[in-house]
């Protein structure tokens, strides 16, 4: 892989990445106005940990898999749209009162992470978006596993700056306030999620109905 090559997957990247918020985003802005950023870095590294899973399935040859099994892509999907809507549907009629900015979040790091890894490893275009990116750029006549891990790497650290970038603002924006009302911020967490649930679906139906 040359550098004028490599410099062409970053522009490729860079636009994907600013392209409109997905499900994973708004997940990230929900948790970060309830948790902080710092907290919410658990969602992150359960996003990342299912992409580096859905990138190796891709190197691998399973995006052929999956995109010619039609039942597997219907069970992932609406299984990750019901969890979605299920945080959603959790959050809005969650009773919560005010609590003061600094506040320590009760949410385990635990379940911070299983949101970020459910949240993305349910999408199964994933696997079938890097199964189509990543030959683009790799020389079959070099070693293809250095160039795997080097695309990879990239993809991650993209992503890790995307979501900080998106759990930052939510975090600065939330402690302007003295104190939040956590029945209006869960509420609006939950909205956010159930957008997020409705992208993922419309997303999918988006490429069914494109075959």
């Amino acid at each position: 892989m040359t550098i004028e090559v490599y410099l062409l997957y970053l522009a490729t990247l860079a636009v994907y990445f600013l392209a409109p918020s997905d499900s994973t985003e708004l997940l990230v802005v929900s948790n970060s106005l309830r948790h902080g950023y710092k907290r919410t870095l658990n969602t992150i590294a359960g996003d990342l940990t299912a992409n580096t899973m859905q990138m190796t399935a891709a190197a691998f040859g399973l995006g052929a898999l999956i995109y010619t099994s039609a039942t597997a892509l219907v069970w992932i999907k609406w299984l990750g749209v019901a969890y979605l809507m299920w945080m959603a549907l959790r959050l809005i009629f969650k009773k919560s009162g005010p609590v003061k900015i600094g506040e320590a979040s009760t949410e385990s790091r635990l379940n911070l992470f299983r949101q970020g890894f459910i949240t993305s490893s349910v999408n199964p275009y994933a696997i079938i978006f890097f199964a189509a990116l990543f030959p683009q750029f790799i020389d079959p006549a070099q070693a293809i596993l250095p160039q795997l891990i080097i695309l990879g790497a990239t993809v991650l650290f993209f992503d890790f700056l995307s979501l900080s970038v998106y759990g930052v603002a939510a975090t600065q924006a939330a402690k302007h306030l003295k104190e939040i009302n956590m029945g209006i911020i869960n509420k609006i967490s939950g909205s956010f999620m159930m957008a997020a649930a409705c992208l993922l679906a419309l997303k999918d139906l988006e490429v069914e109905s494109s075959k």
